[in-house]
């Protein structure tokens, strides 16, 4: 897109709310569905502010960009959620520049995640991206960047044992399963939305519980059954959402509606039931857990759960920091850079306006002679130098630092005092 915001590196910003300062209620009040994150990049536009890009997932709400204000992203999360700006201003975070770029490798490759080494949240960075670019709010800084974050990512996971066996809400879920349900066999399973989260959650109680006895309930039935065909599950048009809630005895919730769609009243009379909310905001109505035979579970109490690996992957956090730290340098390598191309592309432009009007004086509606060239260059070679020694003598304070640099650029060897 294309904006009117400094692309200076201190103008590059993030903001937003995690699992650390807030619970899932907060940040399902700030979480941004894709409609709301189309409306947010088109006011983004509107700003012209640039490289915007908005990370919501169940742990974290953030908004990255180059802003003259990080209070601009403030405004756009605040003006698409239905979340309180002064508690959002409370309870959030701004880094700017460098400490903004390391945090987004850092969130990349889930050292920031609230289970460490979750490899999940790559997938959400690079699916918020495409998004981004696809209505027009990723410049190249910003694409950059992130293609450095899913290189990065890739290392970590190969080279160190930061995501070693399956570490993510998903399979958290799994996990409190295999602890508090030991006849989980026995049980009838139910999903409620068969989105990216629901299905790794099943895929993962397949292949670990060995669970079979699954139903799939979408509002689009089409996603249900196709997803159903290829695991050989049972699926049910979300008209019989009632009846197939009564049925089962585990239900897992991650159908990210706006609102809460599994309500108290589909459970009065019914049998004891064990559900886990998956979704960000909350899908189950906090009424819910008002009945006596309803046991609930959301995202930020799977967290919690016993996970043996925990310590053998911490020790794993300093070699991540080190690929973080290399592969970051060589990012801002780029962007410094990038910055220099443009005046060396300026100079070229001044060297070659200098060469044509050479050229044109020289030749003078006369046909050009070979002879010709030394006067040419030499002429082209003495203005150039009656540029830099002009900029010399203007800038009398600044004058040694120069000529050191032209001595250092041309490799003249002449050595100063």
């Amino acid at each position: 897109m294309q904006g009117s915001q400094s692309k200076d590196i201190a103008h590059y910003h993030i903001v937003g709310i995690n699992y650390k300062k807030t619970d899932a209620a907060i940040r399902g009040s700030f979480a941004i569905n894709q409609a709301q994150y189309g409306q947010l990049l088109e006011q983004a536009k509107t700003a012209y502010l640039d490289d915007v890009f908005v990370l919501s997932t169940c742990n974290r709400t953030e908004i990255y960009g180059f802003a003259e204000d990080p209070q601009q992203l403030v405004e756009m999360v605040c003006r698409q959620t239905e979340g309180d700006c002064n508690l959002f201003s409370q309870l959030s975070y701004v880094k700017s520049g460098e400490e903004a770029i390391k945090h987004l490798y850092q969130v990349g490759t889930g050292l920031d995640s609230q289970i460490l080494g979750d490899y999940e949240i790559i997938g959400q960075i690079r699916n918020a991206t495409r998004f981004a670019k696809t209505n027009g709010c990723l410049g190249g800084f910003q694409e950059r960047l992130v293609n450095s974050v899913l290189q990065v990512s890739k290392l970590i996971k190969n080279e160190t044992a930061l995501s070693a066996g399956t570490v993510s809400v998903a399979f958290a879920a799994v996990r409190m399963l295999e602890y508090k349900v030991p006849d989980i066999l026995n049980k009838k399973i139910l999903l409620v939305g068969v989105g990216k989260i629901g299905r790794n959650t099943i895929k993962n109680m397949m292949d670990y519980l060995g669970v079979a006895d699954v139903t799939l309930v979408n509002r689009t039935l089409s996603v249900a059954e196709d997803f159903a065909k290829e695991h050989g599950l049972r699926y049910a048009p979300y008209e019989n959402l009632k009846e197939e809630l009564n049925r089962a005895d585990i239900i897992l919730v991650a159908s990210n509606a706006p609102e809460p769609n599994i309500l108290k009243q589909h459970f009065e009379g019914s049998g004891p039931k064990l559900i886990i909310d998956l979704s960000i905001p909350f899908n189950v109505a906090p009424e819910v857990v008002e009945l006596p035979h309803i046991s609930l579970v959301n995202v930020d109490e799977l967290s919690k759960i016993q996970d043996e690996t925990l310590q053998m992957r911490q020790q794993e956090v300093p070699k991540a920091l080190s690929i973080i730290e290399e592969h970051m340098n060589e990012f801002l390598y780029w962007y410094k850079m990038r910055k220099h191309a443009v005046v060396l592309k300026a100079v070229k432009d001044k060297l070659q306006e200098i060469h044509t009007k050479e050229i044109q004086q020289q030749k003078n509606g006369a046909q050009y002679k070979l002879e010709d060239m030394e006067a040419v260059s030499s002429r082209i070679i003495q203005k150039m130098i009656n540029l830099m020694a002009g900029k010399v003598r203007r800038e009398t304070d600044k004058s040694d630092q120069y000529i050191s640099m032209i001595n250092d650029i041309f490799e003249a060897g002449v050595k100063q005092d």
